[in-house]
């Protein structure tokens, strides 16, 4: 059988399967204002309910409701129900009479419920659709980690949903997120703390993570201090993939090497690797060990397909240390091996790419602290290669910041997803200067979407071929 034919049963299969999981979930619902048990296009206000998992929905119906139900996968946190990105998002949407709708995720778990999310978005929409009727159309939004959620719901959504819009998405999915987290982390560690042994992984509990990523970033901020310090920290920035742009502050030239160094600092001292070393213990909780690994890795390979290793050779060079011998100590040590059951829940539950049932438009920052835009160069290979190339735009936002979209960017996003939906074609809607265009026609809050093509994501790791533990 041919590799896409392959793909495409499995695929198949999987709807199949997500469809009878959901005949069988039982819904609790209960209703604002109204409590009637049939569907009723009628009923408009506040809904609320339960699933069998104990996930809770909400969902919003304008009184002139448009026949378009838009469903919301809220990112890494707190798993509370919400069916918007923004408050000012979701007023804009209800004005415009779309329905919105979102599910906590099963609460009784990890808060990266990736196990759980894709089904209880599913549910979601048919809990609502049992209480206001069928929709003309369902539309599928997600953000960050949601992001990643409502890819899987674009693999999986065919005949549930009819389109979908990704922000800031973490479509590369949990195992790059923490193969490349790892390597900035082991660079830390490995360099700045050459005396101390630092757990890396396999955190036992949140405090143990929290104490890393104390004891990391009280390491960059003390090299900060001196030339060879600001250099490993920019070594340890690229295998981040972090960018050298924040908000407050103007784009550095592209060779103000030093510039664009305390930039990326910048983001370290604010604590990026609180939230790291948090997400990298959600993550394990949710599948059941540790899914990351840099047992043979080649680190200098490695930066050698950074977009930042100009920066990082430069400033090297003014400290007058030695990068090879600085690379040649990262390969040799190291050993951090992954739990086979880990990397194989992680694939199964916390991935996207693997194909596309309808189209899907993701946009994305191009200067992302907690989501590298890269990510979504790593997400389109994998979609060209499943053969749903076709159903796949991306479009990019000149912003500092993890999704720090404006309602207007949105919107146009969602109404450029919806002509692709209604026609068959994406035409031009989803090029820059159409979208920026359509956000600046809205009156909101202004746009910034640009010509723009990410690099390479830095990762290093195309399977699992060094992820058995030993």
């Amino acid at each position: 059988m041919p590799a896409d034919t392959r793909s495409r049963t499995l695929r198949t299969r999987s709807r199949i399967a997500l469809a009878v999981l959901a005949t069988l979930t039982s819904v609790a619902l209960t209703t604002v204002p109204s409590s009637a048990a049939q569907p009723d296009a009628a009923v408009s206000g506040h809904l609320t309910g339960t699933l069998a998992d104990g996930a809770t929905w909400i969902a919003d119906v304008p009184d002139d409701w448009n026949g378009t139900l838009v469903v919301f996968s809220h990112g890494f946190g707190p798993l509370v129900a919400r069916n918007a990105p923004s408050e000012a998002v979701r007023t804009e949407l209800l004005a415009q009479g779309y329905a919105l709708a979102g599910s906590s995720y099963d609460p009784n778990g990890s808060m990266w419920a990736l196990e759980s999310a894709a089904r209880d978005q599913f549910a979601t929409i048919d809990a609502v659709a049992a209480k206001i009727g069928e929709p003309s159309r369902t539309l599928a939004m997600g953000s960050s980690m949601g992001g990643l959620v409502n890819a899987q719901l674009a693999r999986d959504g065919g005949g549930r949903i009819d389109g979908a819009l990704g922000q800031c998405g973490l479509v590369a999915g949990a195992t790059d997120l923490d193969n490349y987290q790892l390597d900035a982390e082991y660079t830390i560690a490995r360099l700045l703390l050459p005396e101390q042994d630092v757990k890396l992984v396999r955190f036992a509990t949140q405090a143990e993570a929290a104490a890393t990523a104390d004891l990391l970033t009280k390491a960059v901020n003390a090299a900060q201090a001196t030339p060879q310090g600001r250099a490993r920290i920019a070594l340890a920035a690229a295998f981040l993939n972090l960018p050298a742009w924040v908000p407050g502050k103007d784009r550095p030239a592209p060779t103000d090497w030093a510039g664009q160094q305390e930039q990326q600092y910048a983001w370290f001292a604010q604590g990026i690797l609180s939230f790291v070393e948090g997400g990298r213990y959600a993550i394990e909780q949710s599948v059941g060990g540790n899914n990351s690994w840099n047992k043979g890795v080649d680190y200098a390979r490695l930066l050698n397909g950074s977009t930042h290793a100009p920066q990082v050779r430069a400033l090297y060079r003014a400290a007058g240390l030695d990068l090879v011998a600085d690379l040649r100590t990262l390969t040799k040590g190291a050993t951090v091996t992954a739990d086979p059951a880990a990397v194989r829940t992680a694939q199964r539950t916390s991935s996207a790419g693997q194909g596309l049932d309808v189209p899907l438009l993701d946009i994305h920052t191009t200067a992302d602290n907690l989501v590298p835009v890269e990510q979504e160069t790593r997400f389109a290979a994998r979609v060209r290669a499943s053969g749903d190339a076709a159903l796949l735009r991306q479009a990019y936002v000149e912003r500092q910041g993890h999704c720090t979209f404006t309602t207007a960017e949105t919107v146009a996003a969602l109404h450029a997803l919806e002509h692709r939906v209604d026609t068959g074609r994406w035409d031009d809607v989803a090029t820059p200067a159409a979208l920026q265009r359509s956000a600046t026609a809205l009156g909101l809050d202004g746009a910034a979407y640009v010509p723009y093509r990410p690099a390479p994501l830095t990762v290093g790791r195309d399977g699992p071929a060094h992820s058995a533990r030993r």
